[in-house]
């Protein structure tokens, strides 16, 4: 029997790694708590729509079939086409579906405070040990029966956007209980049918707390419903470089923050002297760039009408994985009435009889349902599935740094463990099936990882580059920003893979990558 690795979740991420660990002839077992495969794209509002060009959201060895013509699917197609997969490479033998994992506990030799003073991860360097095991206990929720299950590998696939909603903290009496309305948070909305939703709206004065792309989808379906008579306002703290299209100027964005020549213009994490002095020097051009993008949004979303001009920057924006696109005539709601935008000038406000009362105001906003779209708490989700109090505190780290995973991967100190699908990029799918290929040519023993001290100085560096682009409010925990190449070139120099993959000197340096430039190795 091979060994077994333990997959967590069966979205998209734990699908590629439930293919890529086939691949490499090992066992894999999926956990999945719902009915169904897909994650995010099975709940989620009407409108919704990906993010990211479809040719950059793909899997490298199974395009989006002819039929989507689409440039950007809705979340129908996209679950569609994530199911087709599935069934394609036959993973949907693998999962066990309506199974909660409730907890995993590491059991080997060694005490935490042995592993604490290896040098080499997993004490050996390698994925798996002849000692050590991971026991994973799971429940049907159907039977409330508890499995438990030793395995020889965990790869989480929890995802951050989903299960464990982020509610602001509010004063005594001034949190939703004084309200004599409802609250719910847009993960209860986007659980509804689209039925249920359209009617949970119709005919109420909607509040919208948030302005990331699910508070915009859901106020436009708020004025669908609505229309002038009753508009949804939007409550948001700060601005955003949120994209109407990825053409700026008619220039495909991909050229500006997706080619080697565009990382030229950063600095990157670990790089020599040359490419140090190379983005010092080509800063301007950096600037440059960044004010092409701001310069056609604020023109095509006529933003400063709206007073809607965000006081950073686009290389920021992007930096911090916190781009989106604008529902298509969101602006044009705004302008008839049936969307009103209120700033409020911090994270605070509170809630009232009538409504929510935005700090500096006196008046209430008033309203019959908020819904509060203010995230998820995504590390708390990953931190909690541990047994481990010591695992739990190193697999977040300090809040103040970068999560501690080499590669976005691997924690140092846990051993036999893999996170995939936590760290944020520009094309989640994307970089989801490179860490996957990446951790299967790990498993197959292509490669080994360097020490554990290495590994940290290493993720040190991310963090710096982090803290340099995507400073203050802006900066996000897990996100490799506008460095997607610099990032999937590490992970080809490891696998032993030529991660220059374009066909002449002009085309490396200025074409766009995407995952099908990763189709073979």
């Amino acid at each position: 029997m091979g060994k077994q690795v333990a997959i967590i979740g069966a979205g998209i991420s734990g699908l590629l790694a439930c293919k890529y660990t086939l691949s490499k002839g090992f066992q894999p077992i999926v956990f999945e708590a719902s009915s169904s495969i897909g994650g995010v794209w099975t709940k989620t509002v009407e409108t919704t729509r990906i993010q990211s060009p479809k040719d950059y959201y793909q899997f490298s060895d199974f395009p989006w079939p002819s039929s989507v013509t689409e440039g950007f699917p809705t979340q129908n197609q996209v679950l569609d086409y994530v199911k087709s997969y599935a069934q394609h490479f036959d993973l949907l033998k693998h999962i066990k579906f309506n199974t909660k994992v409730c907890g995993i506990e590491y059991e080997g030799p060694s005490s935490e405070d042995e592993m604490q003073a290896w040098s080499l991860w997993g004490g050996n360097g390698e994925p798996f040990s002849s000692e050590g095991k991971w026991k994973v206990v799971a429940e049907d929720k159907h039977s409330l029966s508890t499995e438990i299950h030793l395995v020889d590998f965990v790869i989480l696939c929890l995802g951050r956007f989903s299960d464990v909603p982020n509610i602001p903290d509010f004063h005594p009496n001034k949190g939703p209980e004084a309200f004599h309305g409802e609250v719910i948070h847009s993960m209860n909305y986007a659980d509804m049918d689209y039925v249920s939703a359209a009617n949970l709206v119709k005919g109420k004065q909607v509040t919208v707390v948030g302005f990331q792309k699910f508070a915009m989808d859901i106020a436009m379906e708020c004025s669908n419903a609505n229309g002038v008579e009753l508009p949804c306002t939007v409550i948001y703290k700060t601005e955003h470089w949120n994209l109407p299209d990825y053409l700026p100027w008619g220039l495909p964005l991909a050229y500006l923050y997706f080619s080697r020549f565009s990382e030229l213009l950063v600095h990157k994490p670990g790089e020599g002297l040359l490419l140090s002095l190379l983005a010092t020097i080509l800063s301007p051009l950096r600037w440059a760039f960044s004010k092409f993008v701001e310069s056609h949004v604020n023109k095509k979303l006529g933003l400063a009408k709206y007073g809607m001009v965000p006081k950073h920057s686009f290389l920021q924006e992007i930096s911090s994985c916190m781009i989106a696109t604008v529902p298509e005539k969101f602006f044009d709601r705004v302008q008839e009435g049936s969307i009103i935008l209120k700033k409020s000038p911090s994270s605070t406000f509170s809630f009232c009889q009538e409504g929510i009362l935005v700090e500096g105001e006196s008046s209430p906003v008033k309203t019959d349902l908020v819904i509060m779209s203010t995230g998820f708490r995504g590390e708390k989700k990953l931190k909690d599935v541990f047994v481990s109090p010591t695992f739990q505190d190193r697999i977040v780290g300090s809040p103040e740094t970068i999560l501690p995973l080499y590669r976005e991967c691997i924690h140092g100190r846990i051993p036999q463990l893999a996170v995939i699908g936590f760290s944020e990029s520009i094309s989640n799918l994307f970089t989801s099936e490179m860490r996957c290929r990446w951790l299967s040519e790990l498993f197959a023993g292509t490669f080994k990882l360097p020490s554990i001290k290495e590994m940290e100085k290493d993720v040190e560096k991310w963090d710096k580059y982090a803290k340099q682009y995507a400073s203050g409010q802006y900066y996000r925990r897990s996100c490799i920003g506008a460095l997607h190449l610099w990032y999937n070139d590490q992970l080809c120099k490891d696998m032993g893979w030529n991660h220059k993959r374009k066909k002449g000197v002009f085309a490396e340096l200025f074409e766009p990558y995407g995952p099908m430039d990763y189709v073979t190795s």
